[in-house]
């Protein structure tokens, strides 16, 4: 049995802007089909647009409040919300609260900086 610990995952930042803190994947502990992470994203900032080509991705946002764009698709998200963003979808997320947003996010296959394409958006 392999037991990661949130409190002392080391934070890193990801291709997209993310702060985030690994608890399973190519970082932490090894997985072979996907990955589990905190993300923060800071008061008043936001994610660069990006789609992942073969992840699928789950958002479960667990603190803040948010906008998130998929596509054309734009909504407000808040603590407690879970999203699924499809290989493909690009995607955005700002915070738009007074405290930092946070979010588990979920990538099968694990996340890789190889599989993000920023679009520049």
């Amino acid at each position: 049995m392999l037991v990661s610990d949130l409190n002392r995952a080391e934070a890193f930042v990801t291709l997209d802007g993310s702060t985030i803190r690994e608890l399973a994947g190519r970082v932490s502990l090894p997985t072979d089909n996907q990955s589990l992470a905190e993300a923060t994203v800071p008061v008043g900032g936001s994610t660069a647009e990006h789609f992942h080509v073969v992840s699928e991705e789950l958002y479960f946002f667990t603190a803040g409040t948010g906008q998130l764009r998929v596509g054309d698709d734009v909504r407000d998200v808040c603590a407690g919300e879970c999203v699924v963003i499809a290989p493909g979808a690009i995607h955005k997320l700002t915070n738009t609260g007074d405290e930092p947003l946070k979010l588990l996010c979920c990538c099968a296959p694990a996340y890789s900086n190889d599989d993000t394409i920023l679009t520049g958006g």
